[in-house]
């Protein structure tokens, strides 16, 4: 599997498993004692539980007592048993093992492979077949004059894997979400900076995944290590009032402790979650990101224009609830006011004109409740966390309006988002874009894939300005992600999670750069940061300024704006410029 620049994520290396044969060792009383000797001084073996076995099973042909050892740890014993031919009924089983040279870099997307080469989560599992190779057989019959007649067949080399992430972009992610992890981390209470942290980065006209990440990561190369549980929230496996079994978040955070305490199917149940891709498993309530799919479908739909005017009492009595607008009273807005300042009471009123039917039918056009389809494997089907038109009452219809009571996944929003903001062209998200022979020979070229149109260009223009709003406007409320020297638009998002009233939500910030004419598409979600008060969206506009400030001077894309004197001391401590 390689970066979209040829760098190897992940390779296949040839290695040994050490057979010894008693039988052959046993055949001549000359062979035992120097064999013996040879696999002492070359091996790191019990030689007395070795010795014992050839000893009491001298009929055995096959006992394995090390494996998957490199070249380089064979070599010694094969030039001594080139040496002496009494160095006997000892042979080297071959296979490959699966190497991740850059550790847990990319964890998420890469996945990776067992002993018995079958790949696991990511693009190892969801491109098993195509990563894997066909064994070599070596067969044979006696023919009719009992003379052996033996047929080879050849071993074929699995396919390359050519992919969309840039491994300079993911590192940047990485490193940054690791940052906020190591300045939140035990904060307000034990444990990690966030219950979860995720960032995907997509090019928004051809839906090609850049980078995705999510905290904490774990070594591919050692899948096992529980370091990486430390600090996140013991899962546990409960039977549900129906008989099912499900997986719940107890209060206990994971020290070394508790570690040492769990039975091995506590620990695998553990391990699994941290082997999952938050990005495309993990589901939440989007909150304001939703905004901007709400005004798209109500413009498209021809319910409300551009220049509407809205006005907003700080409250609606929608049913028998009094939803509040988190920003009070605001008076009249205009639409792209309404956008900026991310009312919640203009939004409803939105929707009201819309209605659930053409709601729930825009819901579906942008593939919200539905998979994206994503090439990895392990994507969440939010189908049954979303409404449906028959089911939705008009408080749902309200909340649904502004990103709360329904679910979606970080790739179904900014997937959806790209659409939005690229004059409403939806691509399929991909993370391969070719696949080759082990000698380069180009099998397939796997092309962007335009799935639909879901919304006009005008439209797709219009949510351009006003999520441009967002962040340079006055009282825009993502003009925290705005990296130095460039202008960006977006998004920022803040939903309560349940049960209400627990005052722990999910931030996010969703984005593009540079706002007039956008390539990248960033979106970063922090679930229930580890402070006092978790309302605030800044949590995720900060690691988005940070992470924009070093990948857009990598994306060769130029400045946009006139750089301050304090942002240009900024970048000069941070050796930007």
């Amino acid at each position: 599997i390689l970066d979209v620049k040829g760098t190897r994520l992940a390779t296949s290396e040839k290695v040994y498993n050490l057979v010894i044969d008693a039988k052959v060792m046993n055949y001549k009383s000359q062979y035992l004692e120097p064999t013996l000797k040879a696999l002492g001084e070359n091996f790191d073996l019990d030689m007395g539980e070795v010795r014992e076995h050839v000893t009491k099973n001298k009929s055995s042909s096959w006992y394995v007592p090390l494996r998957q050892l490199t070249y380089e740890e064979i070599s010694g014993f094969q030039e001594a048993q080139s040496a002496d031919s009494n160095i006997q009924g000892v042979w080297f089983e071959e296979e490959y093992r699966r190497i991740y040279p850059y550790n847990s870099l990319a964890a998420d997307v890469i996945g990776f492979s067992g002993r018995d080469n079958v790949g696991k989560y990511g693009l190892e599992e969801y491109y098993n077949d195509i990563l894997n190779g066909i064994d070599g057989r070596e067969y044979g019959y006696l023919n009719d004059d009992l003379n052996l007649e033996r047929t080879v067949k050849s071993a074929v080399d699995g396919y390359d894997l050519h992919t969309t992430i840039d491994a300079n972009l993911q590192m940047i992610v990485e490193k940054y979400l690791k940052q906020y992890d190591d300045e939140q981390k035990d904060s307000f209470t034990s444990g990690n900076g966030a219950e979860n942290t995720g960032c995907v980065m997509m090019n928004v006209n051809t839906g090609e995944v850049l980078a995705m990440a999510s905290y904490p990561p774990y070594d591919l190369n050692d899948v096992r290590n529980t370091d990486s549980l430390l600090g996140t929230r013991l899962l546990e496996e409960v039977t549900n009032a129906a008989g099912y079994t499900e997986i719940r978040k107890t209060d206990t955070i994971i020290t070394q402790e508790v570690v040492n305490g769990l039975s091995e199917e506590q620990l695998y149940v553990n391990l699994n979650y941290l082997w999952q891709n938050y990005c495309i498993t993990g589901t939440y309530e989007p909150g304001s990101t939703a905004k901007p799919f709400t005004v798209a479908a109500a413009l498209e739909d021809g319910v409300i224009a551009p220049d509407l005017n809205l006005e907003c009492n700080g409250v609606m009595e929608i049913g028998d609830y009094d939803i509040k607008c988190h920003n009070g009273p605001e008076g009249w807005l205009t639409l792209e006011q309404a956008v900026a300042n991310s009312c919640n009471v203009s939004m409803m009123k939105i929707a009201q004109a819309l209605g659930k039917d053409e709601f729930c039918e825009f819901q579906q056009i942008f593939n919200i409740g539905l998979k994206t389809n994503i090439d990895l494997a392990g994507e969440a089907r939010t189908a049954s966390l979303v409404y449906v038109a028959d089911n939705m009452g008009p408080t749902d219809l309200a909340t649904n309006s502004f990103g709360q009571n329904f679910n979606v996944t970080m790739i179904e929003m900014i997937t959806g988002f790209c659409s939005l903001i690229n004059g409403g062209n939806y691509y399929t998200p991909r993370v391969a874009s070719r696949i080759t022979t082990a000698d380069g020979a180009t099998i397939e070229n796997i092309e962007p894939r335009l799935l639909k149109q879901t919304i006009s260009n005008s439209t797709s223009e219009t949510i351009r300005e006003f999520c441009n709003t967002v962040v340079s406007g006055e009282n825009g409320t993502g003009h925290t992600a705005r990296p130095a020297g460039y202008m960006i638009g977006g998004k920022t998002g803040t939903a309560e999670t349940l049960p209400r009233g627990n005052n722990e939500y999910v931030v996010s910030f969703l984005g593009y750069a540079p706002a007039d004419d956008p390539q990248v598409v960033i979106y970063v979600v922090v679930d229930r940061p580890n402070v006092i008060f978790q309302d605030d969206a800044k949590h995720a506009t900060r690691i988005v300024k940070k992470i924009l400030t070093e990948v857009l001077p990598y994306l060769n894309i130029f400045m946009t704006e006139e750089l301050s004197d304090k942002e240009r001391e900024e970048l000069e401590q941070l050796q930007i410029q």
